[in-house]
């Protein structure tokens, strides 16, 4: 593709996103669809936001990804908000559309659909959640759409028990043998970024009846030792994946299965 006056810029706004993936695969998809766009990432100051937002409006940008620590924030500068955006109180996509910034959620469906490929039907599955940041909002929605039985543990029980209102979860004051009785553990905290971070309970105790899904793009501890034990795990790249194609629907109504663009992100990482 030859970059040329007409060529239009989306991206991913975060702080820090230099890391990000998204461009590697969003940058595929515009190749294979021959569309005259390029996929960057913006590390904006954290109190610049508001103000690259307002400049996004205007040409050549056509869409963004929003990330950390800007998710919520975003609320702010979209002229229309998604009701899937309202009730999880975060904008992950937005599309520059007319001078206007129109906001949307897709991480929702990027966990729900990544989970239901191993799961299946999720109504009545007891499933615990592991932290209560921004990044659970979208999980806990999901569950709470597909009716499954949500339990909720954080560090902080004050702010566990503020979503588990929001989406009709239990909070768990603490973490002991009772995790093996959940059908699916999901992790939305920070844990496992590092090898020497202190597990979140006895990784020993999980079963192989169970699923394990860790939001990190990574194989952390957690998944490595329920691999160990025989349960079915899901890493974070495949929601990063999934919601990525939603993201590419909502700005151009067209893109590639997200399976295919799966397989090519794990080919291109080694993975």
């Amino acid at each position: 593709m030859k970059v040329s006056t007409q060529t239009k810029l989306l991206g991913v706004v975060g702080n820090p996103v230099r890391h990000s993936l998204s461009p590697l695969f969003q940058n595929y998809m515009l190749r294979k669809l021959k569309i005259n766009a390029l996929y960057l990432s913006f590390e904006v100051p954290k109190d610049s936001f508001e103000l690259f937002m307002k400049v996004s409006t205007f040409h050549p940008y056509l869409g963004f990804n929003i990330t950390l620590p800007f998710k919520e924030r975003a609320l702010g500068i979209c002229s229309k908000i998604s009701s899937d955006a309202k009730k999880i109180g975060a904008v992950n996509t937005v599309k520059v559309e007319d001078g206007k910034i129109l906001g949307f959620n897709t991480d929702w469906l990027g966990f729900r659909d990544s989970l239901k490929e191993v799961v299946g039907d999720l109504k009545n599955k007891w499933v615990l959640v592991l932290g209560a940041g921004g990044a659970s909002r979208a999980v806990l929605y999901a569950l709470s759409l597909e009716g499954a039985k949500i339990y909720l543990w954080n560090r902080t029980l004050e702010k566990a028990q503020e979503l588990a209102k929001r989406f009709r979860a239990t909070t768990l004051e603490s973490l002991d043998k009772s995790v093996g009785d959940f059908d699916v553990i999901v992790n939305t905290t920070s844990v496992g970024l590092r090898e020497d971070d202190p597990p979140l309970f006895n990784y020993e105790l999980i079963r192989s009846e169970q699923v394990i899904y860790d939001l990190i793009y990574y194989q952390t501890p957690l998944l490595k030792v329920a691999r160990r034990k025989g349960a079915k795990t899901v890493s974070g790249l495949k929601m990063l994946v999934y919601q990525g194609v939603e993201s590419f629907k909502i700005w151009f109504g067209k893109g590639i299965s997200k399976e295919k663009i799966y397989r090519y992100l794990r080919r291109a990482l080694k993975y």
